[in-house]
């Protein structure tokens, strides 16, 4: 595949500067809705600029449970148009994207001999709405097959299980893939860029004003139709074109924790399809990890950085407790990350655990274009839904989807890798193993307790749009998600690093170094 054409921050903002020709798509918000319909947009030959505040999946997109799923409890919900369009989704997803998709078998402990036949069916239902593009049949395990299977489950009262298959993703990884190939294809993606304010003439929408917040300059900017893709951030999007409008978000917010591989040392997640808040329950394998999650926890306001409630780490540590053998205590994680889901309010909620992740698209009086809602796996399907309704707004000429076999930036058969964590780059891997080389120390690990090395942290200012220390330790690699001391002991040689790339000074590393260490505090557990 070609390499990155524009996914080069300098290129884009000449093009901004130098370029008087129209945008026919302007899309605010890099998260995994806003990557999707950009990359939607240009695949049909449209003009396409994507404007993210801060960098590409900062937010939500950036701190999923880390799986393509078709959603088990909208399954029990009896959401099953939800499900099958998931189930499609994915197995697309797999397919575009082998290199940082993979399939994934989950175990169902059962503890209880009634559930045992309700799971069996539930799953086998699964398999068969997914059809052709199904990962796996489910099967009902015996005893023995479960302990196998899941050495570190809990023992006691254990009767059987039931195995399924599921994707499994590095959800930042597929941004910045999602954000490469709209470069390949001749989009424009512009991180660390904040929409202002709309451009209005006779009532209508006719582009947008913007801020540099790197370089302090801002843009007014022309398209034929705009669109929020603002994820948690929508209402205040919404609200900017006009003040009247009524909030849509419920959000919610959910806590993962990141322990040792061995407290799930084998190659199957667990899955406990209902706890006391009513959520499903995950223990997955992760880069050499085990993630925990998730709770479900209505906030007042969507924030960037949100943070763990004490009564979400308990609630995890608790029920971690229940199905894992060993026990895990505070002292064990070595990680924990927030994220907040776009959920859409409907009548009558009951709470978030209820309210499934179909998407909304709405069209304001101003021509505003709205996405939200949704989740990671289907944001293929909901860009596609968005740039049909975008076409039609903003006059453009019709054209079909071209995303639905499109492989994605660095698309390989078969890793070319087999050294970790390195084969998520799939065909770009040679060039980062040649970038590795560039400099003595460069092949080394950033830390004895984190799978990536020095020599990408330089690939990711050069080839990812990275501008900060956390672009690096949060998102191009996983290091703060992974080990959150760690990572904060690594941050001084990344910020050297990227100064030398960037040509920043002592004293930008230094302010990079302390925001760094400040935000990373709130993924270390307090151990009190």
């Amino acid at each position: 595949m070609a390499a990155a054409g524009n996914m080069n921050r300098d290129a884009v903002i000449r093009e901004l500067k130098e370029s008087y020709d129209i945008w026919d798509v302007i899309v605010v918000g890099g998260g995994a809705t806003g990557l999707g319909v950009a990359l939607e947009s240009v695949a049909r030959g449209y003009r396409t600029l994507l404007l993210e505040q801060h960098d590409f999946a900062k937010a939500t997109s950036s701190r999923s449970t880390k799986l393509v799923h078709g959603g088990v409890r909208y399954l029990q919900q009896g959401n099953v148009s939800l499900v099958m369009e998931a189930l499609r989704e994915r197995g697309r997803l797999l397919k575009n994207a082998p290199h940082i998709c993979h399939n994934l078998p989950f175990v169902v402990p059962v503890y209880e001999w009634w559930d045992g036949p309700f799971y069996g069916v539930g799953m086998k239902l699964y398999d068969m709405l997914a059809g052709k593009l199904g990962l796996g049949p489910s099967k009902v395990l015996s005893r023995e097959k479960t302990l196998e299977l899941l050495p570190n489950v809990e023992p006691k009262g254990l009767k059987n299980g039931v195995i399924y298959h599921d994707g499994q993703f590095d959800d930042a990884r597929l941004a910045v893939s999602l954000a490469q190939t709209i470069a390949d294809k001749g989009g424009h993606v512009l991180n660390y860029c904040k929409v202002t304010g709309f451009k209005k003439r006779g009532g209508f929408i006719t582009g947008v004003s913007a801020h540099d917040e790197e370089t302090g300059e801002d843009y007014e900017l022309d398209a034929r139709v705009v669109i929020n893709a603002t994820g948690i951030f929508s209402d205040d999007t919404r609200q900017m074109d006009d003040p009247s409008e009524e909030p849509l978000m419920a959000p919610s917010q959910g806590v993962h924790l990141v322990l040792d591989k061995s407290f799930l040392p084998g190659e199957s997640a667990i899955m406990v399809p209902k706890t006391a808040d009513g959520r499903v329950l995950f223990a997955v394998p992760w880069h050499g990890r085990t993630v925990v999650g998730t709770t479900d926890t209505a906030i007042e306001k969507s924030t960037l950085e949100p943070k763990p409630q004490k009564e979400e780490i308990d609630f995890l540590l608790e029920h971690a407790a229940i199905y894992l053998d060993r026990d895990p205590t505070r002292e064990d994680v070595l990680s924990m990350y927030c994220g907040i889901r776009p959920l859409v309010r409907s009548p009558g909620d009951k709470g978030t655990a209820a309210l499934a992740r179909d998407h909304v698209l709405m069209i304001s009086d101003s021509n505003l274009v709205s996405i939200t809602g949704g989740k990671w796996t289907t944001y293929r399907k909901m860009a596609e839904d968005t740039i049909d309704a975008a076409a039609l707004v903003g006059g453009l000429e019709e054209r079909p989807s071209g995303t639905t076999n499109l492989r994605l930036h660095g698309w390989i058969k078969t890793p070319m890798e087999t050294d970790g964590l390195l084969s998520l780059y799939g065909s770009d891997g040679t060039g980062v193993r040649k970038t590795m080389s560039e400099q003595p120390g460069w092949d080394e690990p950033l830390h004895p307790n984190l799978p990536y090395y020095w020599g990408e942290v330089a690939w990711g200012v050069r080839r990812e749009m990275a501008r900060t220390v956390e672009d690096v330790l949060s998102r191009r690699t996983r290091s703060l998600l992974l080990d959150a001391r760690a990572s904060v002991e690594a941050a001084p040689k990344v910020a050297a690093i990227m100064a030398a790339e960037l040509g920043r000074d002592e004293a930008w590393q230094k302010a990079q170094v302390e925001e760094f260490t400040a935000l990373a505090r709130d993924y270390m557990i307090p151990t009190t």
